[in-house]
């Protein structure tokens, strides 16, 4: 099985999703000894009885993946209606393991050993977004696990935020580690566009800002978005975010965050994250054509000299269709720069990647 294998299906139910998927399938059924399964949260309630068919279906006992708002396969992506993708692969029997984490904190005890005999680099992992302190929970994991690279979503959901590992589970983390004989490929693109320069947060408290350069927070602002700039607060704050360039960077990455508050009064901002003193911050907008040249300079970026085997793709429920339109069109990009490889994910809550939580981002792995 050089090539992994991906099948979409949607239906009235969840039966009629998953049987099409396994039609799909067809002869590379008992090839595999892993797959992907991401499901609309339509079906979030029925992923017990979608997990329990596909095993029985394909013969594969090791399951991962997660419930999304969208979902997305190869080329397509499934909004709205019941739908499920999956991705089956093949990898040694020893190079990979499932994992689930649960509590306010990561012990490697509960986790086990990393995948004999080797190292763990990479972990492809799908977190709740209701879990307390997770930003925190995804460092504590990789480092637990020797300091693995870390890809994947939080759950998207309507109803219930569960996801797979083996079973279905509703807990933080779950996931699964590989080791350094498995071969991959992660990029990211970001979704949103800078304003201005760069500022420097110089008076605030945790997630309040009160002062950039040494002026009022919000005069900041003002002036970065210019003469345009609406009257209403509450307007401004939807359409501008607060991105936290990452420290060591060499690609320019920032953490994208809402601002959640602003008194205008006193000249303050309240985002979403925590800052201190010294920390830099620019102020972004989302942008379609400027996320779609980053999306195609990503891919341009991974593209390999032979066809990859097969890829994840976990992106922010805000891209997809609400930033780059209706038709699949993100997926559709993805396909053109890097040919039909097999591709499952979802569009998720949030984005991780290396052992950062992002927003409004793309995060792609290659399977070479």
């Amino acid at each position: 099985m050089d090539r992994f294998v991906h099948a979409s299906g949607t239906g009235d139910d969840w039966r009629t999703a998953v049987d099409a998927c396994i039609r799909r399938i067809g002869p590379a059924e008992g090839a595999a000894n892993l797959g992907f399964v991401y499901v609309t949260d339509l079906l979030a309630g029925d992923l017990p009885s979608v997990l329990d068919r596909l095993k029985a279906g394909t013969g594969i006992e090791h399951w991962v993946g997660t419930v999304g708002m969208g979902i997305c396969g190869t080329a397509a992506e499934f909004y709205d209606v019941p739908a499920i993708s999956v991705l089956l692969c093949r990898f040694p029997e020893e190079s990979f393991r499932i994992f689930s984490a649960a509590g306010t904190d990561v012990e490697a005890d509960a986790l086990g050993a990393p995948p004999s005999p080797h190292q763990t680099p990479f972990g492809i992992v799908h977190g709740d977004p209701r879990a307390t302190g997770l930003a925190e929970l995804i460092d504590s994991l990789s480092r637990c696990m020797g300091n693995a690279f870390l890809v994947g979503g939080l759950t998207s959901s309507r109803d219930r935020f569960l996801s797979v590992a083996d079973t279905v589970v509703e807990k933080p983390l779950s996931g699964v580690f590989f080791s350094d004989s498995v071969a991959v490929a992660t990029r990211l693109t970001q979704g949103c566009s800078p304003l201005g320069q760069r500022h420097l947060v110089t008076h605030c408290d945790e997630n309040l800002i009160y002062a950039l350069d040494n002026t009022p927070a919000t005069e900041v602002l003002r002036q970065d978005i210019g003469p345009e700039v609406p009257d209403d607060w509450h307007q401004i704050a939807r359409l501008v975010f607060a991105g936290l360039p990452v420290k060591g960077s060499d690609t320019g990455d920032y953490l994208v965050r809402n601002i959640v508050g602003v008194d205008a009064r006193h000249g303050v901002l309240a985002i979403a994250d925590v800052v201190a003193p010294g920390d830099s911050l620019i102020f972004c907008t989302r942008d379609a054509r400027t996320a779609r040249e980053d999306l195609v300079r990503m891919l341009t970026d991974i593209r390999q000299p032979r066809p990859a085997r097969g890829a994840v793709y976990f992106s922010c429920i805000a891209r997809g269709r609400s930033q780059f339109g209706p038709d699949s069109v993100e997926l559709g990009i993805i396909r053109d720069v890097l040919g039909d490889v097999p591709l499952a994910g979802f569009f998720g809550n949030g984005e991780i990647s290396h052992t950062r939580l992002y927003g409004y981002t793309g995060v792609l792995t290659l399977f070479l």
